[in-house]
């Protein structure tokens, strides 16, 4: 009988493709079934031990799948799908609207404890590795400020309004910090930063034939809640060069905690964490899959509920065990 933990992703798009390839790089772990709303016939996965499943026979899986891999969007599948799941399996996700975490939290956490079953919520980079830095080099610096950076990295949401605006046939926006910004943050000069100060948007639009150019940077400069408020480039190029040049998904980031300490605040302690992304999709997947893991030995230990990477024991995260992490890793 095996004794790897059974995983069930749901939803296959770029980080439900992102999760089946990090199973491959956790021994301990298996992929038993990729779960989908499309005729099941049009979806080809590369696992041959997995089956490829309608969603409408999800419910037929309870006790085969130890935790069920939430690889939907936050703005319409997980407020869904997130507290439905979480009445049948274990499960993980990746929720990100930030505003909307605690209500989500306590619609999961209702359906999950009902069941008996352990949900981590808003895994990923941000919210998930970036929340922790901040939370632990808060405890550690109460005396200082928070600073958080994203990019250089192709933002999704600014990407589709972009291809909003009438006559832009394709495009693509990248989110760039601004390095005298991050250099006064690094130096320890604790300053007050305007959204326009921190970060920078970059973005390439393909046109459609005819279409006033001007009007559509103007449209796009002056876009409200998404460029209006930060220094904007708008570069014109071919459906070509956008294939060949900008059809990866980086991204990254920094947070920092600048503090200080002694009697008088006469000493700078400055903590910096950083992450440098060829493909945000594929990592946002490989942190799913470790708290995947943390999920089960929660579960089989009664805590229930909908937790966040808050409440998660760090030593759960790995395969390896507390004797091991002492002699190799502290």
């Amino acid at each position: 009988m095996s004794t790897k933990v059974r995983v069930g992703i749901v939803g296959y798009g770029n980080v439900g493709r992102g999760v089946e390839v990090a199973l491959g790089q956790n021994e301990d772990m298996e992929l038993v079934a990729v779960f989908t709303r499309r005729p099941v016939e049009t979806v080809k996965i590369a696992t041959p031990s997995a089956k490829v499943v309608h969603m409408d026979e999800l419910e037929g899986y309870k006790g085969a799948i130890d935790v069920m891999i939430l690889c939907g969007g936050s703005a319409t599948d997980l407020p869904v799908q997130g507290p439905e799941m979480a009445s049948m399996f274990n499960t993980i996700d990746s929720f990100d609207t930030h505003a909307r975490i605690p209500e989500y939290q306590a619609a999961v956490e209702k359906a999950a404890k009902a069941a008996g079953k352990t949900s981590i919520i808003s895994v990923g980079w941000d919210p998930g590795l970036f929340s922790m830095i901040r939370m632990m080099s808060g405890a550690i610096l109460p005396k200082g400020n928070d600073y958080t950076f994203w990019g250089k990295g192709v933002s999704q949401g600014h990407s589709d309004a972009i291809r909003r605006v009438e006559g832009v046939k394709n495009g693509i926006q990248y989110t760039i910090p601004v390095d005298s910004a991050i250099e006064a943050v690094r130096n320890g000069n604790n300053p007050s930063l305007t959204t326009r100060e921190k970060h920078t948007r970059e973005c390439f639009v393909v046109a459609e034939e005819g279409a006033d150019r001007a009007r559509i940077e103007a449209d796009i400069k002056n876009m409200p809640n998404y460029f209006a408020d930060y220094d904007t480039t708008v570069h014109f190029i071919t459906e070509e060069e956008l294939r060949a040049n900008h059809s990866k998904m980086p991204h990254g980031g920094f947070v920092f905690r600048s503090g200080v300490t002694g009697a008088n605040d006469e000493h700078k302690q400055i903590i910096e964490f950083s992450l440098k992304l060829d493909s945000n999709p594929e990592f946002t997947a490989a942190a799913l899959v470790a708290y995947a893991r943390a999920a089960v030995r929660m579960n089989k230990e009664g805590t229930l509920g909908a937790k966040t990477v808050f409440d998660v024991p760090l030593s759960y995260l790995s395969p390896l065990s507390s004797a091991e992490l002492i002699k190799n890793l502290l």
